[in-house]
């Protein structure tokens, strides 16, 4: 065995550093089948053996990839032959709910799912949510700065971090593990390592801010018929709901039309219009907030904003409405294919879709083309298969839609970082300025560049 993992095997127990075929039988992304590539696997089981296996790595120059669940969609989690995963997969409890200071503490290996079933037991809720809840985890959350599907309301990840404890790439354990809303005692260090994506240090615990738990969810499916009348719309529902609009997100009829085909997701509307948009409210009173909601429902209407709408009338069928917003299964499959996550004023939205849209089928008059996303905090997902093969295809879609995007104030990436997919991008939204700040704080508390090398910041 290669001396340092050796001396790592001693740190972390037997049977926690995998070589060979227990690395290659594991997978590089937990929706990909290609085999995991990696000088070898450690699994910690606690932060004081995560900083002696970086102190270690430092001394070496060894490159360290941190794995939680796979679920990024940027390359954050790629590593090569020459890397040492660090899998935080053992490091998954909850170690402390609080119900009186309404907090959680818990290991950065803990499934937001788990969180979210654990903290419901207790009469509370934790409103960071997003697709991919049963793997995602929550180290990965922070150190991409999730959003999701309630960040209208609730806040990306970043909101619902009250402190953290991560371990600097010379082993270094910082402790900031605050419970407090409020403490301005000096710089907020743990902003260092929300949405840095492992490149500044290794997110081992953290304290989370949770809320009471809502008594009453309202979901509407509606049918648009013009672009014009989303940004509308979205103001009419916050308007009416005092503070309770929780999600609001919009599909392009394409993508409806796409997921809903035979096989895929019932249809609940027709199949034929130009927008759809999924609306949730959270409250207090069922009786009263439902009344409010079909109230501000049926305004939609005769206000001429909405064409159609569908109002869930269990919870299978509110769950029925969300798998349409949120599993692409049907799509899934056609290859190649590349996804985005861009941000930009809700205003502009429209446009800017119409201007890639254009872009992509005059490129590739074959491809497929889809938008969806969240619309009530400026957030666009696209879907895109050219189908067809070419060398620098990739290179090639980014540009369709990324080249537009400074004309219109927007930014590359609004939740699921940079890592390397977006790296080369990077300029478009941030200034030469900015990045060199980047590269100040990266060579400041990672001297010798072994976490997450070759990651978010250009070379």
């Amino acid at each position: 065995m290669i001396p340092i993992l050796a001396e790592i095997g001693r740190i972390v127990g037997p049977g926690q550093v995998l070589t060979g075929d227990a690395v290659s039988s594991r997978t590089r992304h937990a929706w990909s089948a290609e085999p995991l590539e990696a000088l070898a696997l450690v699994r910690p089981a606690s932060s004081g053996e995560v900083s002696h296996v970086l102190r270690l790595c430092h001394q070496h120059r060894q490159p360290v990839v941190t794995h939680g669940g796979r679920t990024g969609l940027s390359g954050g989690e790629r590593a090569t032959a020459a890397d040492l995963v660090l899998s935080l997969e053992r490091m998954n409890r909850i170690e402390e709910i609080d119900p009186a200071g309404r907090t959680v503490t818990v290991q950065a290996g803990c499934t937001l799912q788990a969180l979210h079933e654990a903290v419901d037991a207790e009469g509370l809720y934790f409103p960071l949510d997003l697709g991919a809840r049963g793997s995602c985890t929550v180290g990965g959350n922070i150190a991409t700065n999730a959003g999701g599907v309630t960040v209208i309301r609730y806040g990306m990840m970043r909101a619902q971090v009250l402190g953290l404890e991560a371990v600097l790439a010379d082993g270094t354990v910082v402790s900031s593990m605050n419970r407090m809303l409020k403490n301005n005692s000096g710089y907020d260090l743990k902003q260092l390592f929300i949405g840095t994506e492992g490149t500044l240090g290794v997110v081992t615990r953290a304290v989370l801010a949770l809320r009471e738990r809502p008594s009453s969810v309202c979901t509407v499916l509606l049918a648009v018929d013009d672009a014009s009348k989303l940004a509308p719309l979205l103001r009419h529902f916050d308007q009416r709901l005092g503070g309770q609009l929780s999600s609001f997100e919009a599909m392009w009829g394409d993508y409806y039309r796409a997921v809903t085909v035979p096989g895929g997701h019932a249809a609940p509307l027709e199949r034929d219009h130009a927008f759809y948009v999924l609306v949730e409210a959270q409250g207090a009173d069922p009786d009263a907030d439902a009344a409010r909601f079909e109230a501000t429902v049926a305004a939609a209407w005769e206000a001429g904003l909405v064409t159609d709408a569908v109002l869930p009338k269990s919870r299978a069928e509110r769950d029925h409405l969300w798998a349409i917003r949120e599993d692409f299964g049907p799509i899934r499959h056609d290859r190649p294919m590349f996804t985005y996550d861009v941000s930009l004023p809700i205003g502009l939205m429209p446009d800017y879709v119409e201007e890639v849209e254009a872009r992509v089928r005059a490129r590739w008059p074959g491809g497929r083309f889809y938008a969806f996303g969240h619309l009530g905090d400026g957030n666009l997902h696209f879907v895109i298969c050219p189908r067809v093969e070419a060398a620098d295809l990739h290179e090639q879609v980014d540009a369709a839609v990324y080249e537009p995007l400074a004309r219109f104030g927007g930014a590359v990436s609004a939740e699921h970082g940079i890592g390397t997919e977006k790296r080369a991008w990077l300029h478009a939204s941030r200034s030469p300025e900015e990045i060199e700040v980047m590269r100040l704080l990266k060579r400041s508390l990672d001297p010798h560049g072994i976490l997450n090398p070759g990651k978010v910041i250009p070379g």
